[in-house]
């Protein structure tokens, strides 16, 4: 059974030392208690070694005490176990440190606790300052309390098979210049213990206190209410108050706040024992005749004298955390296994670790990332394409610059109102949205306010007859200076700068905004982001220079447009035939609606007309018949009906329909030659510019062609701190954990 008992609890101390307890549960006793409960008196009445004693607080840290028979000479080794740095963040692993040569006399071991407490308060210092100068021991320490812990690996003939983990006492105050901020941060260095579900309470009670008072009894019952993994320890049973005994035999009777493995009483040495240096062997032998001849204890029933004495406590601790342990074996390996997948499945989901040779790296990316533009800028298949994504604009500038045609009307303007012009069918195939008609009109876009205008520039012909009128000089009668046309003409031309800078900003923030998407999706885990942000930077440096060009590209095409000129003669003679047909139809039907309403509703009949009597009402349109047949008999021949519109008196407004039909047969040329031009020009410098040799100016911007470049390119593959930490943690924590699963198996072979 000692065999078995030792062999888990070598285990466990095993396990203790590779820091795995800060990823699973192991087995443990943690001793928690008030201050001035007698905990340190019983921590060295089972250790055998006497803890550094002073005025306030005196222990400061955890300290573990891994106890061990055997049958060489005793010794106490004693080791510093840092589970966290000096701002308290966990360490991926934890760092054992021997504090000391080993010590071969127990009186020794105080003074060398007393210096390991200081090391562990003061993280900041080397170990060995605290170790070797006494001047280590005074002043103010930086820690008031710490997680990390002081180890005690002691062994020899007179000891237990026991570990167990001395914990702070739990204050209830801070004296004068203390710190109020050490009563929580004790109960949570004591809760972070007592909390895991494999941790066995040694409670320490004072019998010479009221044990309602004692706050280690709430908070150990907080986190075990039932009792199952509590050991009660009642302290300075000599110092009851007459008359209360009844009241502590309660405890051990199991009646009173009942625990599955009972209350035990203990007598340890008092001050004054101890200034006479008593031995330990002497202690036991003074608690031995304090319960046979003192009342009541020495009353009690035989079933109850086991749970009086040190020695009948210890032998409970060490079977029952050898039986937890034993138990807990199976589930340790499970756990340690599950900790392992989970931790290879966080390493996993980290950004690729940096590279050992960055240059190559970032060159590579830079490569892959230049390709990936230029294939955009190309075209994608894909409806978030670049060039999907700048067509809207297009469209919309085409409408735009479209819009700003000149609204004539071959009316006169005191007709505005009662009159209307036809809608333009030779128009429809190539302007559906657009009509002559003033009410059909599309809008236009108001720069300033982001909201839609219409222009409200209608022109009717006796306006335009007017200008053309008072712009004549020396010419002959019935003519009239190219002048007039140039001046309607500027007037649309004048309008197109907005729509075409609009359309250059729209398409540059559609390009900047897509770069920005691409750069993010190739470099967002390299480094800690330096090298996203520096390809930003000269994306953006690089695209305002291609906008510069762009917008002087557009300025000069604008400037092209000052003066009226095409080659294109053909499709603007031709579209000023159909405006002037378009323009005359119009006014001939408004002048003339009746005559020409007969005209265009003529249509040859199949058989003659027979003559119609004087009595029957008129009909237009048999009138119409009636003068094609006068004229055939006169002997013009092959006349039509549409010919009888020149027998009409001439329009004086002619000059002006003229004008009218010069100036939107320009505009419908000028217009589309324009609104491919800037889309062209704008495609040309800014969207294709964008991918322009931006590979040599990355890697000239980015170092990469200097002497520097190994560093520079280090510098940016540099991991982000939180990353990087996280990594090494990570890394770390498959090696404790291994390290564990081979103790384990160490045990199980055995």
């Amino acid at each position: 059974m000692s065999q078995s008992r030792r062999r888990m609890l070598d285990l466990v101390n095993r396990l203790h030392s590779t820091g795995v307890q800060v990823d699973i549960d192991l087995p443990q006793i943690a001793v928690i208690g008030s201050q001035s409960a007698g905990k340190s008196s019983l921590i060295e009445s089972i250790s055998g070694i006497t803890l550094p004693r002073a005025a306030g607080t005196c222990t400061r840290c955890p300290t573990e005490c891994r106890l061990s028979y055997s049958r060489l000479p005793w010794k106490c080794i004693v080791h510093l176990r840092f589970t966290t740095d000096a701002n308290g963040t966990p360490l991926g692993q934890s760092r054992n440190e021997i504090f000391g040569s080993t010590i071969y006399e127990k009186s020794e071991v105080e003074e060398r606790i007393r210096r390991a407490q200081r090391a562990i308060l003061n993280p900041g210092k080397a170990a060995k300052v605290f170790l070797e100068d006494k001047d280590g021991l005074s002043g103010e320490a930086e820690l008031s309390f710490s997680n990390n812990c002081v180890s005690l690996q002691i062994s020899g003939p007179d000891v237990a098979d026991l570990s167990f983990c001395d914990l702070p006492g739990l204050i209830a105050s801070v004296g004068q210049g203390g710190n109020t901020n050490d009563i929580k941060l004790v109960e949570s260095l004591v809760t972070s213990y007592i909390k895991k579900p494999s941790c066995i309470i040694l409670l320490t009670v004072a019998c010479e206190t009221d044990f309602e008072n004692q706050g280690a009894h709430q908070i150990s019952k907080a986190h075990d209410p039932e009792g199952k993994r509590t050991i009660g320890v009642l302290t300075k049973p000599d110092r009851i108050p007459l008359g209360e005994e009844s009241n502590w035999l309660k405890f051990i009777k199991n009646e009173r706040e009942p625990l599955e493995n009972n209350w035990y009483c203990v007598k340890q040495p008092s001050s004054n024992d101890l200034k006479n240096n008593w031995t330990w062997q002497e202690a036991r032998e003074n608690e031995q005749q304090f319960f046979a001849g003192t009342a009541p204890w020495c009353e009690l029933e035989g079933m109850y004298q086991k749970y009086l004495r040190t020695t009948n406590l210890v032998e409970r601790l060490s079977g029952v955390l050898s039986d937890l342990i034993a138990k807990r074996l199976p589930e340790i390996q499970d756990e340690l296994e599950r900790s392992v997948q989970k931790t290879q499945g966080l390493l996993a989901q980290l950004p690729r670790e940096p590279s050992k040779q960055p240059v190559n790296e970032v060159a590579t990316l830079l490569h892959k990332f230049v390709a990936d533009v230029v294939q955009h800028i190309t075209g994608i298949p894909d409806e978030k394409g670049l060039i999907q994504s700048i067509r809207p604009a297009q469209e919309r500038f085409r409408r735009e610059i479209r819009a700003t045609a000149p609204k004539f009307r071959s009316y006169e303007k005191k007709l505005a109102g009662t009159r209307s012009m036809p809608r333009a069918e030779f128009l429809a195939n190539e302007d559906d949205v657009y009509s002559e008609d003033e009410s059909a009109q599309p809008a236009a876009s108001d720069t300033s306010t982001g909201k839609r205008k219409r222009r409200n520039s209608v022109v009717y012909v006796d306006e335009v007859f007017e200008r053309a009128q008072r712009s004549r000089t020396r010419e002959l009668p019935g003519n009239y200076p190219f002048v007039v046309q140039q001046g309607y003409i500027d007037e649309c031309i004048k309008e197109w700068r907005s729509p075409a800078h609009i359309l250059c900003k729209a398409v540059y923030n559609t390009v900047s905004d897509y770069l920005k998407r691409m750069v993010n999706r190739h470099f967002p885990t390299f480094g800690q982001g330096m090298l996203e942000h520096r390809v930003r930077i000269l994306l953006q440096d690089h695209l305002k220079a291609c906008l510069a060009r762009t917008e002087e590209r557009i300025n000069w095409l604008l400037d092209l447009e000052d003066k009226a000129f095409s080659l294109n003669t053909h499709y603007l003679s031709d579209y000023k035939s159909k405006f002037l047909a378009y323009y005359r139809s119009a006014r001939r039907k408004n002048n003339h609606n009746v005559i020409m309403d007969s005209i265009n509703a003529y249509a040859p009949p199949a058989n003659p007309t027979p003559a119609v009597s004087s009595k029957q009402a008129p009909n237009p349109v048999y009138g119409v018949s009636k003068v094609l047949s006068g004229l055939t008999e006169m002997g013009f021949n092959g006349v039509q009906a549409n010919d009888l519109a020149k027998l009409l008196r001439t329009d004086n407004m002619e000059p002006a329909i003229e004008i009218m039909a010069d100036v939107r047969a320009y505009f419908q040329v000028a217009y589309k030659r324009f609104s491919d031009n800037i889309p062209m020009a704008i495609d040309r410098e800014l969207v294709c510019g964008a991918g322009r040799d931006i590979l040599p100016l990355l890697r000239n911007g980015l170092g990469l062609n200097s002497l520097e470049a190994h560093r520079i390119c280090k510098e940016l593959a540099q991991e982000n701190t939180s990353v990087a930490n996280r990594r090494e943690e990570l890394v770390k924590k498959p090696q404790r954990l291994d390290e564990a699963s081979q103790q384990l198996l160490q045990v199980s072979g055995a």
